[in-house]
């Protein structure tokens, strides 16, 4: 007999100008289950939480906890009720230690703090999670996934009786997941009833009792995880079929563009060699620690190299700065499109004329907007940017559009080597494809590319070979055609090798 809700909402729309964010949801927690929501970016998801923590209020429909109609004004007023919320970035006080930020805005303190009993009751609580921490120590000192667990103590606190966890394990490493889904196992064999919220769809699997769908601010479907297949999940996020997630026509490559030999930084990574084609896609595959985005620094003079060699088109050049790549016509797209590929308060336009400025001033240092509009259109027509508007806050687009601005920002320098760092994390599967689509005209129209991913179907699905790291050492590279998942996964662990430069 299935359990009745906890926390249900019924009928519930949100609009906002010129958006329908909700269109007639209506969505249920039970305790003691872990609950995934999946959907593309601006499916509703982000909404549907405001509303659950408070921090938005419903147009129409009603929210009931234990059957009972609640009104939330705020955070806090959710949080007397029960309902949690943890981030992708965990929003501590950095320098309050531990117990302080677990009883922060507690109100039964008093006047006066009960220290002892304070850091007795914060060691009983992450005690119960099987968390060992300093209660005393600052959380400026900690890791992602330990500040993670200090906002779980804050909410278990709290009495938590819903907690909503948005994209928790997006900054964290495969063990530091681990350590993350435990205490989720934990939460649930207590009776709390758990929102998660992934773009990873293997970890669905792993930790989720049940999932549902949102698109364009719909409940399209609701499933026991044990009844439901990855590929019925993807075609109801995306409304479509995807018959192939990586869109690759693979064609003879041109000229070689870069050769690097024996390339090296003392402490980080060794003897690193290989070439790169006109129109190839050389993918760089390896666990956590591999260093592969170090080499990715390197070359493109972030964090220069100390030994090797590396020549373009032939003539050996000393990349020592990010100026001198852009002048070598090397871009590189980072992993961290928030923190240091976008600046996040500037308009898409701002953005896109952001590393070529110069060349969009007039004599008297004034900036040409004709040809700068001209030019943001263009992208945004090329890459299928949907943005309400050029001058709209790179921040406030969707992960999947923000990174087309990086892409964008990154192809206005008309680069012929492009290095690409984790191009589609933090991106939902129909944005996916869709860079995987531009990735592909790219290379279609003769630019070199290193492809850097941490998700393996990607690097296998997108590259003409692999280059496989290994804590700073390359395992060999591996053509793409009868190479198998398993030998990437064997060299990258130090259990085999492939060619050396096949």
């Amino acid at each position: 007999m299935q359990k009745k809700p906890i926390l249900a909402l019924e009928h519930i729309s949100k609009n906002f100008p010129g958006v329908k964010a909700l269109d007639d949801v209506s969505f249920s927690l039970r305790a003691g289950e872990v609950h995934a929501l999946l959907g593309e970016n601006g499916a509703g998801k982000s909404t549907l939480i405001k509303i659950m923590t408070g921090i938005y209020r419903q147009d129409i429909g009603r929210i009931l906890l234990n059957g009972e109609e609640i009104h939330l004004h705020s955070s806090a007023h959710a949080q007397r009720y029960g309902i949690a919320a943890i981030y992708q970035e965990p929003m501590v006080f950095p320098d309050l230690n531990v117990a302080e930020n677990i009883f922060i805005g507690h109100t039964d303190q008093g006047l006066v703090v009960n220290w002892g009993g304070m850091y007795k009751k914060a060691e009983e609580i992450l005690s119960t999670l099987g968390v060992s921490l300093d209660v005393r120590s600052q959380t400026r000192g900690l890791t992602l996934a330990a500040q993670q667990m200090v906002e779980i103590a804050k909410a278990i606190s709290q009495d938590v009786r819903v907690l909503i966890m948005d994209e928790p394990t997006a900054s964290l490493s495969a063990h530091e997941v681990e350590q993350l889904f435990a205490l989720v196992r934990v939460l649930r064999d207590k009776g709390v009833a758990i929102l998660f919220i992934s773009h990873r769809m293997e970890e669905i699997f792993q930790i989720a009792d049940h999932v549902t769908i949102f698109r364009d601010g719909k409940r399209i479907s609701s499933y026991a995880i044990e009844e439901v297949q990855q590929e019925r999940l993807i075609q109801d996020m995306v409304g479509r079929e995807l018959e192939a997630m990586f869109v690759r026509d693979f064609r003879a490559h041109g000229d070689q563009v870069l050769s690097v030999r024996h390339l090296s930084k003392e402490g980080v990574f060794d003897d690193i060699t290989f070439d790169l084609h006109e129109g190839e896609i050389l993918g760089f595959a390896g666990l956590v620690g591999a260093r592969r985005t170090d080499v990715g620094l390197a070359l493109f003079g972030i964090e220069p190299a100390d030994g090797g060699e590396i020549l373009l088109r032939g003539k050996p050049v000393h990349i020592q700065s990010p100026a001198h790549a852009l002048e070598l016509k090397i871009a590189y797209v980072t992993e961290d499109r928030r923190q240091l590929g976008l600046s996040l308060s500037m308009s898409v336009i701002a953005n896109l004329s952001l590393p070529q400025l110069g060349k969009y001033l007039n004599l008297l240092g004034l900036i040409r907007r004709k040809h700068e509009i001209e030019t943001a259109e263009r992208y945004r027509q090329q890459l299928n940017i949907r943005t309400p508007s050029l001058w709209q806050e790179a921040g406030k687009l969707s992960g999947g559009n923000q990174q087309k601005v990086v892409l964008s920002k990154w192809l206005n320098t008309d680069p012929q080597v492009l290095i690409l760092d984790e191009p589609t994390r933090g991106i939902d599967v129909g944005a996916k494809a869709e860079v995987h689509q531009i990735i592909n005209d790219l290379a279609g129209k003769g630019i070199a590319i290193i492809l850097i991913s941490s998700d393996l179907p990607e690097v296998m699905g997108m590259s003409d070979r692999i280059l496989v790291m290994r804590e700073g050492r390359q395992m060999g590279i591996f053509k793409r055609a009868g190479t198998s998942r398993e030998q990437i996964i064997s060299a990258a662990m130090g259990m085999a090798e492939g060619e050396a430069g096949a």
